[in-house]
């Protein structure tokens, strides 16, 4: 313990005795050394004394599904330096490979007893509903941005969806593409949800809505997703595909161009996110772009507001994103080729 008082003391820039009257929640500190002390505590790792517990520490957890798709680390670089702005501390919690969940961050970021919780692209439903209840029962400030799953009692942000769709297809169907296919993440998701919706209605007022199941495809959001459903889409007749990603679009692309197609010359595909690059890809892709600094801020602001003690609306607040049209879409060709789907 000794040792730990040390490097505690060394982190906060205080002496040993001042770590001692801290964590012996002793008088005679002042409230700036004091909070320095519990912040040293809090970013090692180390548990508050029990005394001191209830009082929430200036950190805050960025939780998120993964760091591959670049439209995550966007996000966090966004919410960090706003939060930072305002004397929050973020502290990035990330799914891992070898096993680290978010109910293992979730459970770690209660015991620290932070200051409030971003769910991006995920939910507070993937810790579980032991942590689920915890986090209701402490009043934890949280906001979900593009939640995976709906929670209505919960502060969200979120991209139009819907709009995203609707966009996507009209800038389609003015090229001449009268099949139209939908890549989208697994069918409980709630983005993929919203996207589906919009397309059936686009299928229905085109006297096409027999053909969603056809034209629609699940998968996990990844290359390799992407890769592998394409083909489907494709020999059902779609001269162009709607990703709900931009991993999506690019698996999907290397797998027409492995099978021999040509993107666009044979099958437009649009993309999801806008994420860094996309401008620089062969070809560059035509893809909706969400408002990462809007909603990052916008979520920033709203979290404050309930670490402040706020109350803020349990609503969810739509940012309508944006088509940008690159090269990866065209007028649609006069004849479609033959595809087959294969086991590649």
């Amino acid at each position: 313990m000794t040792k730990r008082v040390n490097e505690v003391a060394r982190f906060a820039g205080v002496s040993t005795a001042t770590v001692s009257r801290v964590l012996h929640n002793r008088p005679g500190v002042a409230d700036a050394t004091r909070q320095s002390v519990l912040t040293a505590l809090d970013v090692m790792g180390l548990e508050r004394p029990s005394a001191l517990r209830t009082e929430r520490a200036p950190l805050v957890g960025l939780v998120v599904p993964d760091l591959q798709n670049p439209v995550f680390p966007a996000f966090c670089e966004v919410l960090a330096g706003a939060l930072s702005k305002r004397g929050l501390m973020p502290v990035l919690c990330t799914r891992t490979a070898d096993g680290v969940s978010e109910a293992n961050y979730v459970e770690m970021l209660l015991r620290q007893n932070v200051a409030g919780i971003v769910f991006v692209g995920a939910s507070y439903a993937d810790a579980g509903p032991e942590q689920g209840r915890v986090l209701h029962e402490r009043e934890m400030p949280m906001v979900l941005i593009n939640a995976a799953d709906g929670h209505e009692g919960a502060a969200r942000i979120a991209v139009d969806d819907a709009s995203a769709v609707e966009q996507a297809l009209a800038h389609l169907t003015a090229l001449g593409h009268e099949r139209i296919g939908l890549l989208l993440g697994p069918a409980a998701h709630v983005p993929s949800v919203r996207k589906l919706q919009a397309f059936s209605r686009y299928l229905d007022a085109r006297g096409q809505g027999s053909r969603v199941h056809e034209l629609v495809a699940h998968t996990m959001f990844s290359l390799d997703g992407g890769a592998a459903m394409v083909p489907r889409l494709v020999a059902a007749g779609a001269t162009a595909v709607v990703c709900a990603s931009d991993a999506l679009a690019l698996g999907a692309i290397r797998r027409l161009r492995k099978d021999g197609l040509s993107v666009p010359e044979d099958v437009s595909v649009v993309g999801f996110d806008d994420s860094p690059y996309m401008i620089a890809t062969d070809p560059p892709l035509t893809t909706i772009r969400q408002p990462v600094h809007l909603m990052a801020a916008a979520a920033a602001k709203v979290l404050v507001e309930q670490i402040e003690g706020h109350r803020v609306a349990p609503e969810e607040v739509l940012f309508e994103p944006e088509l940008i049209v690159r090269s990866s879409t065209r007028t649609a060709p006069a004849a479609p080729r033959s595809y087959e789907v294969t086991n590649r």
